[in-house]
């Protein structure tokens, strides 16, 4: 029996089947697809258990700072977690939270942080970054910018040692992790030694064949994606005028960039253009370690992080991130 084009075009790779259970279980209370008018009432919802108990449980301490942000532009507030008792000179890990553009904040993420704090004695700081619509392009990943440049210049006051400073990012914070370092390489600005991206956001063009196969199903489909891109980028969206540090994917040169780890899941809307972002760093003649972990949708170690994947995915990315940052 021949495939119709309406039926290819439907087909898409399965979810992994323990994570496809949790996903069932969720439907009733995460929708599918993120509307424009669903941003602002979202932004009230958690993303996740609160972070404090965690980090009284593993010794890490937590400092409030407010910063400078761009060149006339606001303040910006930062989190700083570092262990007790630590002995300086360990590593810095800049840490950019999650949310489509559009939500989260910089607690979002920060518990995936806590070994490294806890073991490598790194300093971590994580960003408040202004969000879209309110805020669109470049407003985010200028703010990003700046935390790092604060941070890379303060590593004496911070204790950690600059020479090993590491950004990680997923999701949203994974496509502004990627533009910070896109622009710390061609403005000569902080040494990066390493960057985490983790199911990134890289590419606003949407085009992709993973973008077309989750539609209506997941955590973040193509419909989610459409407006976290919309908010963040307007009208310029789908021109010549999106930078590559708002769209990553959109750079021609990824030469010159730190070793990189990119990681996604089979089953979900960024898996492409993910993959591509790493061959292209290969071409340019980089290093980036590639994961594409079968049968995850977008999010799932938040979502499920008991399931034999999540663990999966946490013991990869650990080891890679504790190969270098303890050479």
């Amino acid at each position: 029996m021949s495939t119709t084009e309406s039926e290819r075009e439907l087909a898409r790779p399965p979810y992994d089947i323990e994570l496809g259970a949790v996903l069932t279980a969720m439907a009733e209370m995460l929708p599918t697809s993120i509307t424009p008018e669903m941003i602002v009432p979202a932004r009230g919802q958690s993303f996740g258990p609160p972070i404090d108990e965690a980090l009284v449980a593993r010794g890490v301490d937590h400092e409030i700072r407010v910063i400078p942000g761009p060149v006339g532009e606001p303040d910006i507030t930062v989190s700083i977690f570092s262990k007790r008792n630590r002995i300086a000179g360990g590593p810095g890990i800049y840490h950019i939270h999650g949310g489509g553009m559009i939500l989260g904040d910089r607690m979002l993420g920060v518990e995936g942080l806590l070994d490294w704090i806890v073991d490598l004695d790194a300093v971590a700081v994580s960003v408040e970054y202004r969000l879209a619509p309110e805020h669109p392009d470049p407003a985010p990943v200028d703010d990003c910018y700046a935390g790092l440049v604060w941070m890379a210049e303060h590593a004496d006051d911070l204790g950690f040692d600059a020479n090993r400073l590491m950004v990680i990012g997923g999701s949203a914070g994974g496509g502004l992790s990627a533009g910070v370092v896109l622009k710390a390489r061609d403005l000569c600005g902080p040494a990066i030694v390493g960057q985490v991206l983790e199911c990134p956001m890289l590419d606003d063009r949407n085009q992709t064949v993973s973008s077309h196969q989750f539609v209506g199903t997941g955590t973040w489909d193509r419909n989610s994606n459409d407006t976290g891109w919309d908010a963040y980028l307007g009208d310029r969206r789908h021109t010549d005028s999106v930078s590559i540090y708002a769209s990553p994917s959109r750079a021609t040169d990824l030469s010159g960039l730190p070793p990189t780890y990119i990681d996604c899941g089979s089953a979900e809307v960024f898996r492409d253009e993910d993959v591509a972002y790493a061959t292209a760093i290969w071409a340019a003649g980089g290093i980036c370690e590639l994961h594409v972990f079968a049968g995850g949708f977008h999010g799932w170690e938040g979502f499920a992080p008991q399931a034999a994947l999540s663990a999966a995915a946490r013991d990869s990315r650990d080891r890679w991130v504790r190969r270098l940052l303890s050479a």
